[in-house]
């Protein structure tokens, strides 16, 4: 039997563990999200608007909801709203949050269920305070000038000045956050080989572990590819700030989108107004037409040509990623399962990114309910995916190359070999 003291010494380890965990995911998320937005200038946004724009990103990274509200008087209206998720913030928060999840854990073989649903309960309930306290924080209202053709009229007689707001939706932002918090938590029980599984799904981690780990390098790898990219645009074209927030804040919305083109996949969207995406040229290019406009590679390539090493791109990182997954499988998983294993993996992983990485916003001003007089404030912005397209080519791309990638692995040792002796 186990003696009071002991259980009671145990579970405080665990809400300490889970305690610094969640302190450091908060943290690395909060410090992302306030560099970026110092980068891009936010810090000159009136009425000490800066905290709470930097709590409201945290929120949206961490899958959580920011609704936007108008006001321009009685006899005017606004309209407003903003979907998207600053995947820089998440992946620095979803990083170091499963680090100190997995550190408790990392010299175990095995756990047990109820172990681990502890320990991942402790976390999720420190993680609901943490984001009650953030939407707290994250709510500000902001007086936008306003072209204004009657010289004063429309704002001094009618009480026409608009407002814009943001507000964090504390419900539904418990609600997806404590979702995003349990996909982080099993994907990375799944990608690291010394987490501990409970003895039943042991038998799951042959097929599971090798193609999870894959994808997530898989797309660290894009992430890294784009921080290079990002520092020699920064050296060679200038704009560093400018560069430094679009890395802080959205480089992972950029590589995974081109991991997807990459693919064959297409995106339907339009850009109006001063409002723009931290993209390149050409992707704005596509994308400012009055009408939802088709974003793939051949589209791409017809303001840059260079968009074609989007494929070839791809090509090299998938084969790479479905050798990498085979070789930290058993040697005994044939080449057909293999490919089986990337094209599930690959499907699932791209489904995400279309989840993730989708983009809608907008800003209107009407009086009467006629025209937009916002002049040069109203626009709009979206960017969504053609779902099953994308997941198609996926799959055919996780066959073929996870059919190869076995074949390469073939010629290196694997667990499960055993070493041919000489007599």
């Amino acid at each position: 039997m186990s003696q009071p003291g002991s259980t009671v010494g145990s579970a405080a380890h665990a809400w300490r563990d889970a305690l610094v965990a969640v302190l450091a995911g908060l943290a690395a998320m909060v410090v992302t999200a306030a560099l970026g937005l110092w980068a891009a200038g936010a810090t000159g946004l009136p009425g000490s608007a800066f905290v709470p724009v930097v709590a409201a990103v945290v929120v949206m990274a961490a899958g959580g909801s920011v609704g936007l509200s108008g006001d321009a008087g009685a006899i005017a209206e606004t309209s407003a709203s903003l979907t998207v998720m600053p995947l820089s913030v998440t992946l620095a928060g979803a990083l170091v949050t499963a680090a100190g999840f997995l550190r408790p854990l990392r010299h175990r073989a095995v756990a047990g269920t109820r172990e681990l649903a502890g320990r991942a309960a402790r976390l999720a309930a420190l993680w609901a305070l943490g984001l009650i306290g953030l939407s707290g924080l994250a709510r500000h209202t902001f007086t936008l000038p306003v072209e204004d053709p009657t010289g004063g009229i429309i704002g001094d007689a009618l009480d026409a000045s608009p407002k814009v707001g943001f507000e964090a939706d504390i419900p539904v932002t418990l609600i997806f956050g404590l979702l995003w918090l349990a996909g982080v938590l099993a994907l990375a029980l799944l990608v690291s080989r010394r987490a501990p599984l409970p003895a039943r799904l042991v038998r799951f981690q042959e097929p599971v572990r090798p193609a999870a780990f894959a994808m997530v390098v898989l797309l660290l790898g894009y992430v890294l590819l784009g921080l290079l990219a990002g520092l020699v645009v920064m050296a060679t074209r200038g704009h560093p700030a400018e560069t430094v927030a679009v890395i802080l804040l959205g480089l992972p919305n950029l590589v995974w989108l081109a991991l997807t083109l990459g693919l064959g996949a297409s995106w339907e969207g339009k850009v109006e107004g001063p409002f723009g995406l931290p993209m390149p040229q050409a992707l704005d290019s596509v994308l400012r037409t009055p009408q939802d406009s088709t974003l793939n590679l051949r589209t791409l390539a017809d303001y840059d040509g260079r968009a074609w090493w989007l494929a070839a791109v791809a090509a090299v990182l998938l084969l790479a990623t479905a050798f990498l997954m085979a070789a930290r499988s058993p040697a005994r998983t044939r080449p057909w399962q293999h490919a089986v294993h990337m094209a599930v993996a690959l499907t699932l992983t791209v489904l995400t990114v279309c989840l993730v990485a989708r983009i809608s916003a907008h800003y209107g001003l009407s009086l009467l309910g006629i025209g937009d007089l916002g002049g040069g404030l109203g626009g709009e912005v979206s960017l969504g995916p053609r779902l099953w397209t994308a997941l198609g080519a996926a799959a055919v791309w996780g066959l073929v190359t996870g059919f190869l990638g076995s074949l390469l692995a073939s010629r290196v040792h694997r667990r499960g070999e055993v070493e041919p002796t000489v007599d």
